[in-house]
């Protein structure tokens, strides 16, 4: 009876589940194996490891996936360190703490639509950014018109608009370390370094390698702020996987070919996912 009860309660759930989640999902996999176009259904034909094969072929994916990967490599490591330096930074017993807090956190919680938009604004030749460099006597540049400059441009934006999130991660693992390790560091005569090294990062690993997989998953998806900023250009030097399988699919109409794009990111987040939830595992195991 206790069986039949649960089981009737988890039924809508597991119906909307199987419908929007597990359906499209099979779904997917399978148009991943068929020429199919919804201006052209009835001319759907099966092509098996064919899109895949032609993907892993075309210098246009070899270079939106470089594209990504370079973001991930130049994002990560400076959102993860100043996410840090900033927890620490707003746990000292300063005046307006809170305040600090809810402005660097503020926005992470904004539509990125709407950050993308202004930071769109203020990258323009007349934008706020070159109004900035003509007062430090610096040449204008042009931002999101450069090939050079377009990529590290939304970099840059990125970071701001996503350290403020993974302070606060931060700021939950400090709160978890107790107070008398610093005191009794304090009494050895640790200085704040010497506390930092042998004390607060130890106990931040954990919370750390978290925030390196959340933040490695996040950033290989990158999509919304390339879109808005600069559509994949200048001459595709902002182009990600997600835009260009997004291309593929939308302004091409090859969704079987778009659905092979996607599983072979889907096969590269895995691997990057399976290292590093293998890394936390052993960093685990070495603070027990």
């Amino acid at each position: 009876m206790k069986a039949r009860s649960a089981f009737a309660f988890l039924t809508p759930f597991l119906a909307v589940f199987t419908l929007f989640s597990l359906l499209p999902l099979a779904l997917s996999i399978l148009l991943s194996f068929l020429d199919w176009s919804p201006l052209n259904p009835e001319q759907a034909g099966w092509v098996g490891f064919g899109h895949y094969a032609r993907a892993l072929h075309e210098p246009r994916f070899w270079g939106a996936l470089r594209n990504t990967f370079f973001f991930v490599a130049g994002t990560i490591p400076l959102t993860t360190t100043l996410a840090l330096g900033l927890a620490l930074l707003v746990r000292l017993p300063l005046k307006l703490r809170t305040l600090f807090r809810a402005g660097f956190f503020v926005p992470s919680v904004v539509s990125m639509v709407v950050i993308s938009l202004i930071w769109k604004h203020l990258y323009a030749p007349f934008g706020g950014m070159n109004a900035l460099l003509g007062w430090l006597g610096i040449p204008p540049q042009r931002w999101l018109l450069d090939p050079e400059l377009a990529l590290p441009a939304v970099m840059a934006m990125d970071v701001w608009a996503s350290v403020g999130y993974y302070m606060v991660l931060y700021l939950a693992g400090l709160e978890t370390i107790p107070a008398e390790l610093y005191e009794a560091a304090s009494l050895d005569g640790a200085g704040f370094w010497a506390r930092l090294r042998h004390i607060t990062w130890p106990a931040l690993k954990p919370m750390t390698l978290f925030i390196l997989v959340v933040n490695t998953m996040r950033s290989f998806q990158i999509f919304v702020e390339v879109f808005v900023m600069t559509g994949g250009g200048p001459m595709h030097a902002t182009e990600t996987v997600v835009l260009y399988l997004y291309d593929a699919a939308f302004h091409q109409f090859r969704m079987g070919y778009a659905s092979a794009v996607a599983y072979l990111l889907f096969a590269i987040l895995a691997v990057f996912s399976l290292l590093e939830l293998k890394w936390l595992r052993s960093e685990q195991r070495t603070l027990a």
